[in-house]
């Protein structure tokens, strides 16, 4: 057995969490508007949804991703 720890942090970072975070957000307000038949504000939710991963992607390359400078990561026990 290696001792190496490979670990790939399995996306727990700031950058992932925001980005998904973003996501689920949108996704519950263009549900929503859905049911209150808003057509407008569903495409809008869409288009914030589809911010999140760039918004993850762009906090990762600054930092704040799983292996990014910025970024201390958690003790597992």
């Amino acid at each position: 057995m290696s001792t190496a720890h490979n670990d790939p942090g399995h996306g727990d970072s700031p950058a992932a969490w925001t980005g998904v975070i973003i996501m689920i957000l949108a996704f519950a307000v263009g549900a929503v508007f859905f049911v209150l038949d808003k057509p407008v504000y569903v495409w809008a939710s869409l288009a914030v949804f589809l911010l999140g991963p760039v918004i993850g992607f762009i906090m990762a390359k600054v930092g704040y991703g799983v292996k990014g400078s910025r970024f201390v990561p958690k003790e597992h026990h």
